[in-house]
């Protein structure tokens, strides 16, 4: 295969193949008719080698001796070997070998997706925009990766293996910020707002365009890590998304379900300017019509009892645009 190909298949820059070519480490090549260099499948089995080594923090060879040594030991023994010897044999590892994008500061992403074609499909796509992608078939290894490494952004499905979705967010809540976007086939509104409510930090229907989806990402990733999401504020807003309960000060603030998604999703995206358009998809799981105010009514009321009584107004009309939620310096 070509060295395109190859890294392609083994997640693996072609400067990292270069480099590992260089240093000996792979099979020799032969050039093609074309000039292109060949590699055999031994070349791939070695460079998946060489990146579990480098995940390990171990040599190659370190790597291949602690496996035969470990055979047959449980998974608290093995995790214990394998701290012992990431301590005894500390491995550099060369920037050109970091990931499938120039040098060490690329932005790494995580999908949990068990639908091959689809995880493949995300995979490349991630890494031709240049990102280092790690991709987990199952709920239960997903949370591993994404509790043990350091993602920038994490793509979750909702229907998985071993744990669903829901419990992987549950769970990586209590000790993660890590910005992460659901990406399901699941389009209830009910499992929009409870995927938002758990902590995440977007949610994209399947099918899906794959520009859409580069786009949400990188927005996820330059907004940087979030808050705890168990209570969110806005000034003197503070929303108990737990209890859901809202109070402005010492005041509590009564709110219906679907008032109190509205208010939730405007805090959570604070900043942001929002259109009715994804109002209504997020909130009403509808698509907008142009003749219907359904949005501005129930942003009336929402003011009526957030605002009104306040003289720091939260909630803001972009004219043209839509709605954002943000604390405005007076003129």
């Amino acid at each position: 295969m070509r060295i395109g190909e190859l890294a392609a298949r083994t997640g693996m820059a072609a400067s990292a193949i270069r480099f590992c070519e260089q240093s000996r480490l792979l099979p020799p090549a032969h050039r093609g008719a074309n000039g292109y260099r060949i590699y055999d499948e031994a070349a791939e089995e070695r460079l998946k080698q060489i990146r579990l080594a480098q995940r390990l923090g171990l040599s190659l060879e370190d790597m291949r001796a602690a496996v035969e040594e470990m055979q047959g030991l449980s998974k608290e023994a093995l995790r214990t070997r394998l701290d012992e010897q990431r301590a005894a044999h500390a491995y550099p590892i060369d920037e050109q070998t970091q990931g499938p994008t120039q040098g060490p500061a690329a932005m790494r992403i995580l999908v949990i997706e068990d639908e091959p074609k689809t995880g493949a499909y995300l995979k490349k796509g991630f890494e031709e925009s240049g990102y280092a992608v790690d991709v987990a078939a199952d709920g239960a290894e997903g949370l591993i990766l994404a509790r043990e490494e350091a993602y920038d952004v994490i793509v979750l499905d909702v229907m998985l293996p071993a744990m669903d979705g829901w419990s992987v967010l549950k769970v990586l809540r209590t000790t993660h910020t890590t910005p992460v976007l659901f990406l399901t086939a699941r389009d209830d509104v009910n499992d929009r707002v409870k995927g938002l409510e758990l902590g995440g930090d977007d949610y994209l229907v399947k099918p899906f365009a794959f520009v859409e989806l580069l786009a949400r990402v990188r927005t996820l990733a330059r907004r940087g890590p979030p808050r705890e999401t168990d209570v969110m504020t806005l000034g003197d807003l503070e929303i108990d998304v737990t209890r859901r309960r809202v109070r402005r000060g010492a005041a509590r603030i009564d709110l219906t379900p679907r008032e109190f998604s509205l208010l939730q999703l405007l805090v959570r995206r604070q900043g942001e300017v929002l259109t009715r358009t994804q109002i209504a998809s997020y909130v009403w799981d509808m698509n907008f019509d142009s003749d219907t105010n359904v949005v501005e009514v129930a942003i009336r009321r929402l003011r009526a009892k957030v605002d009104d009584d306040f003289p720091v107004k939260l909630i803001h009309t972009v004219r043209g645009v839509g709605y954002v939620a943000e604390i405005k310096e007076p003129a």
